[in-house]
């Protein structure tokens, strides 16, 4: 069984929400975007994306439900998005990043595009479970900037992926084995601008998935929020609802 709670805000500074996100927990399916600031009809984008996840999946039972499916959605609104900047925006681009959960069984998949994240807590201990598709991020890789400097440096903001950049698509993705009591947080970059990796893990490990989404985003907010928020918690919880501790019987939706 899991249960999830989603919250997104637009921020102190920006004027509009460019984030987006997706709930289909009886698919197992959690997807957040994030259009790309400061480019033509972010916000579009964000939603062209999420849009098409899910419309390629609402359909289906989960035992259909493959990765293939999952990616071509997003080739096509890739291909989409392309059509769009050509078209509608004098060739100016319309691009947003997006990571998306399925949880199946006993496994997790992860699908990504640009730097928006996924981290999982597991045991008490949260990590990092995609890899940002950022400059800094390939400067780390390559030993010219160690992983304390990259949230202060000049380019910490550009992104080498994005869906509706390029005629190709690279695609990330990961399987691995989920356990009972996983916590997974999906969020766009306007978290992790905010909050470093200790403050996120020790918020998420004080309490419920609810109190602890509203700590998350209301921390953010605290610290002026300079970019859209949009966060995602996941709980995969015992079969047996009565086992379930009751502040997480009840997940209301914040959109």
């Amino acid at each position: 069984m899991h249960l999830s709670h989603a919250l997104t805000h637009r921020g102190t500074v920006r004027s509009i929400n460019e984030d987006a996100y997706l709930e289909l927990p009886h698919l197992g399916i959690w997807v957040v975007a994030d259009g790309m600031g400061g480019h033509a009809a972010g916000d579009v984008a964000s939603q062209l994306v999420i849009d098409g996840i899910q419309q390629a999946v609402e359909h289906l039972q989960p035992e259909t439900i493959t990765l293939d499916i999952l990616k071509q959605s997003l080739i096509s609104s890739n291909r989409f998005l392309q059509q769009m900047s050509e078209h509608e925006f004098d060739g100016k681009v319309a691009g947003s990043t997006v990571v998306v959960l399925w949880l199946y069984q006993d496994n997790y998949h992860l699908l990504w595009v640009g730097d928006s994240r996924i981290y999982l807590l597991r045991d008490q201990q949260m990590k990092q479970v995609t890899k940002d598709h950022s400059q800094v991020n390939d400067m780390i890789d390559e030993g010219l900037l160690q992983p304390e400097e990259a949230e202060s440096h000049p380019l910490a903001n550009v992104i080498t992926r994005a869906v509706g950049v390029d005629s190709q698509l690279d695609i990330d993705y990961r399987t691995d084995n989920m356990k009972e009591g996983d916590v997974f947080l999906l969020c766009s970059d306007g978290l992790n601008k905010e909050l470093n990796d200790v403050e996120i893990e020790r918020t998420i490990k004080s309490g419920n998935i609810i109190d602890s989404g509203m700590a998350l985003l209301h921390a953010s907010l605290v610290r002026n929020a300079r970019d859209n928020v949009t966060c995602i918690l996941v709980k995969n919880t015992p079969k047996k609802i009565n086992s379930i501790d009751d502040s997480d019987k009840t997940i209301p939706i914040f959109g």
